[in-house]
């Protein structure tokens, strides 16, 4: 989680003019490049666990290089920060999994919209974890997550692909909202990518007894797609989320991250022609509707980056 403060120059007359480009240009770059990774998990014939150890694992390699180029470097403050990370490099791992485990049973659009339940966690769980007050509003807001949610689920039999979907893809913005939650007391004495790298390998770390256990064998096009999906949805995406929240408030970074699902659902639609049913169209509006409203009513001091 990054915290975002900006103090305009005594000459900046004008300051949201001023952050409105350099900061949601990258913003919105890093959001688009998350909302196409859920397009792998139908692009790639694997596995959820397969996946997710190569999204990982380039992730980690390629954010290295630039921790080390910068001279951030790789030192924690103690090693209770390494458990720390380690722990929720395997919360990480999960919630991958679920998330991709949710659009091979189902689609697209329910993975990204499922998870993106995560704030209604968020607004019960952090008044727990930050002794702050649970107001009339966020319960609101959740609650009008909770109706998306519903109108999403053609189906409530187990058997039913979307109702199992949609279990997944909840499960996985529960997994989020829990990390997000703990990133935001880590990133007071970590950088953010420092969080990411530490997190990313511990995940690779954790799935790579998987990869002996199913011995997937990769085509030529199934390690480009895997570079794409760690080198630029991941590590790129984060370098530029966190570089936009530099510049912006969080307020407009909470807002442009909102959008993921949207820039997938199309994205999927583009490239896999997977066209959402009209319920889940407007299921996905309520969640939509909901999450902008509570950054809105309530603009939180920290934002964490899509998953």
């Amino acid at each position: 989680m990054t915290r975002l403060q900006r103090h305009p120059s005594p000459g900046d007359t004008h300051p949201s003019r001023a952050i409105f480009l350099p900061g949601l240009l990258p913003v919105h770059l890093a959001v688009i490049l998350f909302g196409l990774a859920g397009l792998f998990g139908k692009l790639l014939p694997h596995p959820p666990l397969v996946i997710v150890l190569g999204r990982t694992a380039l992730a980690a390699a390629g954010l290295l290089p630039v921790l080390l180029w910068t001279g951030r470097g790789l030192r924690l403050p103690t090693r209770r920060h390494l458990a720390a990370l380690a722990s929720l490099g395997v919360l990480l791992a999960l919630h991958w999994v679920c998330f991709f485990q949710s659009i091979q049973v189902s689609t697209v659009a329910i993975g990204l919209l499922t998870y993106s339940t995560f704030p209604l966690f968020v607004t019960f769980l952090e008044p727990l974890l930050f002794h702050e007050k649970l107001r009339r509003a966020d319960v609101a807001t959740a609650l009008l997550v909770f109706l998306g949610l519903v109108l999403v689920v053609p189906s409530f039999r187990i058997s039913h692909h979307v109702f199992q979907g949609v279990l997944w893809g909840t499960f996985s913005g529960l997994t989020f909202a829990v990390l997000s939650l703990l990133n935001r007391k880590l990133v007071r004495t970590c950088h953010p990518l420092v969080i990411t790298f530490y997190q990313n390998g511990t995940a690779a770390l954790v799935l790579l007894p998987g990869l002996l256990l199913l011995a997937p064998r990769f085509s030529g096009r199934d390690l480009a797609l895997l570079a794409l999906l760690g080198l630029f949805c991941t590590a790129l995406s984060h370098a530029l989320f966190i570089q936009g929240l530099r510049h912006v408030t969080t307020q407009l970074a909470s807002l442009a991250a909102a959008l993921e699902p949207v820039y997938g659902i199309v994205f999927a639609l583009v490239l896999l022609r997977e066209v959402p049913a009209g319920r889940t169209l407007l299921g996905g509006a309520v969640i939509l509707a909901a999450n902008i409203l509570a950054v809105r009513l309530h603009p939180r001091p920290a934002v964490s980056p899509p998953g």
